[in-house]
């Protein structure tokens, strides 16, 4: 958060001045803090979004490569997942910056909702190639082609949208509601961290908030994940081409019951529960020691 000026009122040309560097600082501050969080959390859960990514195949998780090349896929992910998270956090500070003034609110969870929402759909600018590319790998439909193979092929084949950025609509309806969710109980758990344990906040309590908020919402979203994955992983001559997602989650509940809507449950919300804790820990983290670090200077 921009730190306060407690000047007083005989200094208010000076807090109208400042305000100007602060926001650039913030800016710079989310871009890097942002970057490394997502790449942490990229490298350190691979393996369970490899599992999750399998059980959601429509080749079901043994013939998707069952626990076999459990890094398969990696490289697209870690080289996506800094830009994709910076791009996010930059995105979500400074458009809950503006409509909180906008709005003359602070805290508010519409505020939060609208930032968020707005963050993500930037963001699968980067996500949704990348996704491809590291799904495409986690399944052996890639089978030994590099990620970078994968999404040429796509894009040679398919085109732009219906190759590259397939899935984009669903990785969107995906996305935004469980931004919703979880982004305005992230921060009214941090809100209300200190009055109800009496303690201060920390990079620990931060990641405890983000691993409930996470969880919560990782849960309640997984139908839509499912469907993301079966789109971006159908292929040229699969039904899931012509099928819009609304049939797809149909037909997944006809065939597999919630069994099938719910496929990956269990590692999905493990994997976002403890990304959650990664991710907005090391964000705190590293947010408070580029803030430190500017402070010394």
């Amino acid at each position: 958060m921009a730190a306060e000026l407690s000047l007083d009122s005989a200094a208010g040309s000076i807090e109208i001045d400042m305000q100007e560097p602060v926001n650039k600082l913030k800016f710079l501050h989310a871009l890097v803090a942002g970057g490394v969080a997502g790449l942490v959390v990229d490298i350190a859960l691979f393996p369970i979004d490899t599992v999750k990514t399998r059980l959601q195949s429509e080749l079901g998780f043994w013939r998707a490569g069952g626990f076999k090349g459990i890094y398969k896929g990696l490289a697209p992910a870690a080289a996506g997942s800094a830009p994709t998270a910076a791009l996010f956090f930059c995105t979500y500070e400074c458009g809950k910056q503006f409509l909180s003034s906008v709005t003359q609110t602070k805290d508010s969870p519409y505020v939060h909702m609208a930032a968020a929402s707005a963050a993500e759909v930037l963001a699968c600018l980067i996500r949704v190639p990348v996704e491809i590319a590291k799904q495409r790998s986690q399944t052996l439909l890639g089978n030994k082609q590099s990620g970078l193979q994968i999404l040429l092929k796509a894009y040679r084949t398919e085109g732009l949208q219906r190759g590259l950025y397939r899935g984009f609509g669903s990785t969107i309806m995906r996305e935004i509601p469980f931004s919703l969710i979880q982004f305005p109980l992230w921060e009214y758990f941090k809100l209300q961290w200190t009055p109800v344990t009496g303690f201060e906040s920390t990079p620990i309590s931060v990641a405890l908030c983000g691993a409930i908020a996470g969880g919560i919402s990782a849960g309640l979203t997984t139908p839509l994940d499912v469907v993301k994955t079966r789109i971006m992983l159908a292929e040229r001559e699969s039904l899931n081409r012509r099928r819009n997602a609304r049939s797809i989650l149909r037909g997944i509940y006809q065939e597999r019951g919630f069994s099938g809507l719910f496929a990956g449950f269990v590692p999905r919300v493990m994997w976002i529960t403890l990304g959650g804790a990664f991710f907005f820990g090391f964000y705190d983290l590293t947010t408070r020691i580029l803030g430190a670090t500017n402070t010394n200077h």
